[in-house]
């Protein structure tokens, strides 16, 4: 029953994350916004709303690990596997002015996060600073996107454009995001109610549920948007959708879970030693990646893939208390982690010798290929 009732939620949760965005983004075009502003907002929230249910949710039932762990672990999700999948499908090309802005503000969203983390809890005014600062995020992104070279305003509409518009009725689209919001309500209470069970019988904590099945499930809309988005070489939106859903889940799910709980959201100790500094890390990682050339090549997107495995690899280890952690952490440590940075930093050194930091000269669009090579 408990699987049942996972899967049943997680189903609830996509297909409300779908219609909120079909609904959302018809109602916005109908009212003369842009479909490059649609996919900066109302898309990107539309995917980032599974984990704010399920943060807020989790929150109100005084369920603090699994609201961390949900917005924590998608994150690093979103970043290691999805766009370590998307990168290995078809090498990106970054060329959006919106990814170039929008990546160091993900890296300082997470530091706050994790600095508003260090005494050990979310206290309601840190969350309306995270709620205040995504609403200023948002119209400072509208307000930018006018600047966006043609080819980008181009690429959104094409995505976002017709399909918004659908030939629907604007009641239609009313009923669409209401039906939307209310699959996810329902939705997330059964996850999370089949979550604390599934906790429960593998004998792990809320967190590590969290982290993991949690995580990967609220993380699917984004999983369908990216993927697709690289298939058909829509590149700025395949990796926007990735960097805009883990703004809104730091400052929009984090900062409603502080401003709804009753008393200030606890954040455990293992999150502020070693899972928060993780999604800090992997935020700072890419930085070279995305300003190097421009590029996330297959080679990163495979070590974004092979870091996830060993992230996983690494919960399920301290969950439970296995001898093998500590020669595993070891070896994370003292080899691989410093052998990587090293290569991206020689990497990011070589393309800053040959472009500057403003990139290369002449942008392209990496088509998907097919077979080897």
């Amino acid at each position: 029953m408990e699987i049942i009732a996972f899967l049943l939620g997680l189903g609830l949760l996509v297909v409300g994350a779908e219609l909120l965005v079909k609904g959302g983004s018809a109602i916005a075009v109908a009212l003369g916004i842009s479909p490059l502003v649609v996919g900066l907002t109302v898309v990107a929230f539309g995917t980032s709303a599974p984990e704010m249910a399920v943060a807020v949710g989790s929150g109100l039932q005084g369920q603090a690990d699994l609201a961390i762990g949900n917005v924590v672990g998608s994150n690093i999700f979103n970043v290691l596997l999805i766009l370590g999948v998307c990168a290995l499908l078809a090498p990106l090309v970054v060329d959006s002015q919106l990814i170039r802005f929008d990546v160091p503000i993900m890296v300082v969203a997470s530091v706050v996060v994790l600095v508003m983390a260090l005494d050990r809890n979310i206290s309601r005014v840190d969350g309306l600073l995270l709620f205040g600062s995504l609403l200023a995020y948002t119209v400072f992104v509208v307000r930018k996107s006018r600047k966006e070279s043609k080819a980008i305003q181009d690429e959104f509409a094409e995505e976002f454009g017709a399909e918004a518009i659908g030939g629907r009725s604007m009641w239609a689209n009313v009923g669409f995001t209401l039906a939307g919001v209310a699959m996810l309500v329902v939705g997330s209470r059964l996850l999370l109610d089949a979550a604390v069970r599934f906790a429960e019988a593998l004998g792990v904590s809320e967190l590590v549920i969290g982290l993991t099945l949690v995580a990967a499930g609220t993380s699917l809309p984004e999983v369908a948007t990216s993927v697709m988005a690289t298939i058909r070489g829509e590149r700025d939106i395949a990796i926007g959708n990735v960097v805009g859903s883990n703004i809104f889940n730091l400052l929009g799910a984090l900062g409603l879970v502080g401003i709804v709980s009753s008393v200030s959201v606890p954040v455990a100790d293992a999150s502020i030693a070693f899972d928060l500094p993780v999604m800090v890390a992997v935020a700072v990682a890419c930085l070279p990646i995305f300003f190097s050339g421009y590029t996330i090549a297959r080679w990163e997107g495979g070590v974004f893939v092979g870091y996830y495995v060993a992230f996983t690899v690494y919960l399920i280890l301290r969950a439970q208390s296995h001898d093998s952690l500590n020669a595993f952490s070891n070896v994370m440590l003292l080899f691989v982690v410093p052998l990587t940075l090293l290569t991206l930093v020689v990497t990011a050194v070589g393309a800053w010798r040959d472009h500057g930091w403003h990139g290369p000269h002449q942008s392209k669009v990496v088509e998907p290929r097919t077979g080897s090579g």
